[in-house]
């Protein structure tokens, strides 16, 4: 009895220990923060309701506009040089990007600080945020308001499918690699079609939880494509390096490029005249599922029970059928 209370209290002690250690690392953190958001961020968005202020980093085309806009929501580092480069990229196909904090002042590369940022934010306090993100757009003269979407990665993946359910003016959603909700009921609320993007390798988004993610937009009936890159761990899309250097980085950067085509620029692709793939790795297959619903902002692309589609999407080979890996 006496070796058991012995175990025992080692390992509260151990517990306790790593409690206190990972505590005060982040408190460090949090002091030698350095000004790392400062850095990254080249406006401020008034709040709206009487919330705070926003800070973002605003990537702009060249040219008057006006422009379709994306919000991207970054990970649970928060904003960071990744997310920057990541805007100007997607700047540069002619959207005007809005990555804001949504930490409201807190950005780390340090993973308990991360994991804490994300456990201290609420959900409702996010979409305020980009309520005063989505309300600046909309004052924008050289923004097309009708054609604004959202992306995000792994945190913000979540946040953006989150923001779709709460602003029913978003005209598409892109989610990578974010939690996925599976309520058909709560799905059936988005306002426009959804890409998902998830790594076949993924140990905390379970393949089971995409199949239900598709399952309950179908179900739903909300446009969709799902995708899923064999192999791939989390957070996959790191960063602009990565996705000019081809490979799964690139194919998937290039799927979100198809997608907002056809969903914030009116444009077709697919088998139609589609967008030149500038990022696109050769000799890899991009498989994904077509459209089964049209509308205002999206083309619908063939899709029949059984039957699998060949063609091209910006010089890929595409294959159109249910959930799919590549």
């Amino acid at each position: 009895m006496k070796i058991v209370k012995k175990v025992l209290l080692g390992i509260l002690i151990l517990v306790g220990g790593l409690v206190l250690f990972l505590a005060g690392s982040v408190a460090v953190d949090m002091l030698v923060d350095g000004g790392r958001l400062e850095a990254v961020t080249n406006t401020t968005i008034p709040g709206v309701n009487g919330g705070p202020d926003v800070r973002a980093y605003v990537a702009k085309p060249a040219g008057e506009g006006p422009f379709p806009a994306v919000i991207m929501i970054h990970e649970f580092f928060g904003l960071n040089e990744s997310i920057v480069g990541k805007a100007d990229l997607l700047a540069q196909e002619g959207y005007l990007v809005v990555a804001p904090d949504t930490f409201r002042g807190s950005t780390t590369s340090w993973i308990p600080r991360a994991i804490y940022q994300v456990i201290t934010t609420k959900p409702e306090a996010v979409n305020a945020d980009l309520d005063s993100v989505y309300a600046w757009l909309e004052s924008q003269s050289d923004v097309e308001k009708d054609r604004v979407g959202v992306a995000g990665f792994c945190y913000g993946g979540r946040a953006s499918l989150t923001y779709s359910l709460h602003n029913n003016g978003l005209a598409a959603t892109v989610v990578f690699y974010g939690s996925p909700e599976t309520d058909a009921t709560v799905l059936a609320n988005l306002p426009g079609p959804v890409l998902g993007i998830f790594g076949g390798a993924d140990q905390s988004i379970p393949l089971t939880d995409v199949t239900a993610f598709e399952t309950g937009l179908e179900t739903a009936g909300i446009p969709n494509q799902i995708t899923v890159y064999d192999g791939q761990p989390h957070a996959f899309v790191q960063d602009a390096e990565g996705i000019q250097s081809g490979g799964a980085q690139a194919e998937a950067w290039n799927e979100m490029l198809v997608f907002l085509e056809r969903n914030l620029k009116g444009g077709s692709s697919s088998n139609d005249a589609g967008v030149e793939a500038e990022y696109r790795a050769p000799f890899q297959k991009l498989n994904y599922r077509g459209y089964r619903a049209a509308g205002a902002r999206f083309m619908a692309a063939p899709h029949r029970a059984g039957n699998i589609e060949h063609g091209a999407v910006h010089g890929i080979n595409v294959t159109r059928g249910k959930l799919s890996r590549v």
